[in-house]
């Protein structure tokens, strides 16, 4: 049975018994949430996610392209691989680099 994350995603059809997924066990999700690209899934039970935006340089006037990573928890019910879209957002602190946690995988990418 999942239960309702207060955010408007498609919830995962697998189980797991993960402590740490917003949807089968106890995590909340509050904060940002964040698109992007999985770029490494190396690590057990997390994921490197990418993700790119424009950033203004107001004495040129123009934009530049900036990107950054940003490590987010990978719960079995989902299983983000490397190349997936993946939708992340922010939680408690999971351990010194991960904050955020996968939500949701877009089917195609």
């Amino acid at each position: 049975m999942t239960r309702d994350i207060g955010i408007n995603v498609n919830p995962p059809e697998g189980e797991c018994s993960d402590t740490k997924c917003p949807f089968h066990g106890s995590l909340s999700v509050r904060g940002i949430t964040l698109e992007g690209k999985v770029v490494s899934d190396r690590m057990p039970d997390t994921v490197v996610v990418q993700k790119e935006y424009v950033k203004l340089i107001r004495k040129y006037e123009r934009y530049e392209k900036r990107r950054t990573k940003i490590h987010a928890h990978n719960p079995s019910c989902i299983g983000a691989k490397e190349g997936d879209r993946v939708k992340i957002a922010e939680c408690r602190p999971l351990s010194k680099t991960k904050s955020f946690v996968v939500i949701e995988k877009y089917e195609g990418a």
